[in-house]
């Protein structure tokens, strides 16, 4: 059975302390009402300020950039390092979109492709694990397609009650539920009874259930093994899946075709196979996917940080 976390209202939210987080949300909401070009607009400044003032957090950038594609031209990679950091300001107003706006205006500017696959497993009972990356933009994905068949997300609760509470209250609006990223049981327990799970397994969660696998130039990234747990014990279906904006401001959804293959009692294997898996869905958009996260953090035993 799932478990029941979801975080509840309380007065205690109201506490002084958590004033900061209150007047975030309020601006958060109050920005998703402007018109999409502004937010836009607005969201691009944002990142390009806020960039200056964290300077690691553009370091992590380029590192990251450098260790995944070193043959990429230096002009290639300055304009990509860029684009990023527009997007990187535009994932606040993206957050605001998925939490606050109605289904009629998400469904205004997001497109769905595949939908069809997931409609048939559903038929089937199939339990699908949806494979994500953790572009700027996958709240709003996670959204849009809940308008259409609901699905539960695999989140962090905050250690900030009250902004778990809003991130909760957003992140479950049209999915049925979420689950805490560490409660394994209810993960399993939902695709063994044919649920649709998100699952993004593209970060460095650390040692714990982990195995090294390459992943674009680096040889040896600290890979969830995660993924094999849940696919070898509930023979569910993986459907990786991108979220892109084009130039004009309008997002695709693209479920792509389940995958075949994949490795199974293979933890190792199966962690090289996932890689595979997130690097198509990087390089859909490039520069979309969250960069600012110091991905390669964890080394094998003996091997230096790669981050100065």
């Amino acid at each position: 059975m799932i478990k029941n976390n979801t975080p509840k209202f309380a007065l205690s939210l109201l506490h002084p302390r958590y004033w900061g987080t209150l007047i975030l949300v309020g601006v958060m909401y109050l920005l998703s009402c402007l018109p999409y070009s502004w937010q836009l607009t607005m969201g691009k400044s944002i990142g390009r300020l806020a960039i200056k003032l964290m300077k690691k957090r553009r370091r992590t950038i380029e590192r990251n950039l450098e260790l995944c594609f070193p043959t990429m031209l230096a002009e290639d990679k300055q304009r990509l390092i860029a684009e990023n950091i527009d997007n990187t300001g535009m994932g606040l107003f993206e957050t605001g979109m998925a939490w606050f706006w109605s289904d009629e205006r998400v469904n205004r500017h997001v497109t769905i492709v595949g939908l069809e696959q997931m409609e048939q497993l559903a038929k089937e009972g199939k339990g699908v694990l949806m494979v994500a990356v953790h572009s700027m933009n996958l709240e709003l994905g996670a959204r849009a397609f809940g308008i259409k068949m609901s699905g539960m997300g695999v989140y962090r609760p905050n250690s900030n009650p009250c902004f778990d509470y809003f991130q909760y209250l957003g992140r479950s609006r049209s999915n049925r539920t979420l689950i805490d990223r560490k409660d394994v049981k209810s993960m399993l327990h939902a695709l063994k009874t044919g649920e649709r799970v998100w699952y993004a397994p593209d970060h460095d969660y650390g040692r714990r259930r982990s195995t090294f696998a390459p992943l674009f130039a680096v040889e040896q990234a600290c890979t969830t093994t995660g993924t094999s747990l849940l696919v070898d014990n509930t023979d569910c279906v993986i459907v990786p899946f991108t979220m892109v904006r084009d130039d004009k401001g309008h997002y695709t959804l693209t479920l792509r075709k389940a995958v075949e293959d994949f490795p199974k009692k293979d933890p190792d294997a199966a962690a090289a196979f996932i890689n595979k898996i997130v690097e198509e869905s990087i390089m859909a958009a490039p520069s979309q996917y969250m960069w600012l996260h110091r991905r390669f953090k964890t080394r094998p035993e003996g091997q230096e940080c790669l981050y100065k």
